[in-house]
């Protein structure tokens, strides 16, 4: 049974397949990396090779739905247009309506029950992607979302999703320390460490954006990528110079 075939069907546990055919389809998605600060926040993202003629503006798996509040996607990216210009009209609506921009948990739980609606009905399938939400409050609140295709969402410190999400939160678990979290830098650094677990070719296959306190998203270009790589390589250079000496 296809993916791609509408119709709903449950096991005689009542599990529900198409949310796992779409979890499968996450799973061959893009790698993506979420890491919440003290100050800032930060999204890596997996970027695939595109072909030699296409315009690489046009592959972005990072997306603004608000002033201070981003989303990245693994999965299918299709379905992800169709998500991300709805939670866009739904935080313009909620700006108008009540002259409040958005909170991140709001939007994070109004995408949710997007995609929970279509897990109940014939006739469609569940969106196949995962996203982390990242951005402020208006109260100066950091916070990173974790959402599926089942409908559920969780408040994380980091987290990952997409191919060898699995590898990359079990390095996330090992090296998240609060502490190094007071720093912007070090915070960023965990975040393309993390990625550099799973992705070739270094800083070239990655993007980064970062959201500080009071600052709009910044999406870094490839030198400033690669200066990090740089500064993370030569810190694992010491680490390894160290432990010989001991």
């Amino acid at each position: 049974m296809s993916y791609d075939r509408a119709i709903t069907v449950f096991s005689p546990d009542g599990h529900l397949f198409q949310v796992d055919y779409a979890q499968e389809a996450v799973k061959k998605g893009s790698t993506a990396v979420g890491v919440r600060g003290k100050n800032v926040v930060v999204l890596g993202v997996e970027k695939k090779t595109v072909a030699k003629l296409q315009d690489d503006r046009t592959v972005r798996k990072i997306c603004a739905l608000d002033d201070k509040v981003f989303m990245a996607f693994a999965g299918l990216t299709a379905d992800a247009r169709i998500v991300v210009n709805r939670a866009r009209v739904e935080c313009q609506s909620h700006r108008l309506t009540v002259e409040d921009p958005v909170t991140v948990e709001y939007i994070t739980r109004f995408i949710s029950s997007i995609k929970q609606r279509y897990t109940q009905s014939n006739g469609r399938r569940p969106f196949g992607i995962s996203s982390l939400l990242v951005g402020f409050d208006f109260d100066g609140t950091p916070h990173l979302y974790q959402t599926d295709p089942s409908g559920t969402y969780h408040a994380w410190k980091a987290n990952a999703i997409g191919r060898s999400a699995k590898t990359v939160r079990e390095f996330l678990e090992k090296n998240y320390k609060e502490e190094d979290m007071e720093s912007d830098t070090d915070t960023i650094k965990l975040a393309v460490r993390a990625l550099l677990e799973v992705v070739q070719s270094g800083g070239k296959n990655i993007e980064l954006a970062i959201m500080k306190r009071d600052e709009s998203m910044k999406i870094l270009v490839q030198e400033e990528i690669e200066e990090y790589v740089t500064a993370i390589e030569k810190e694992k250079e010491e680490a390894e110079k160290q432990k010989k000496k001991t």
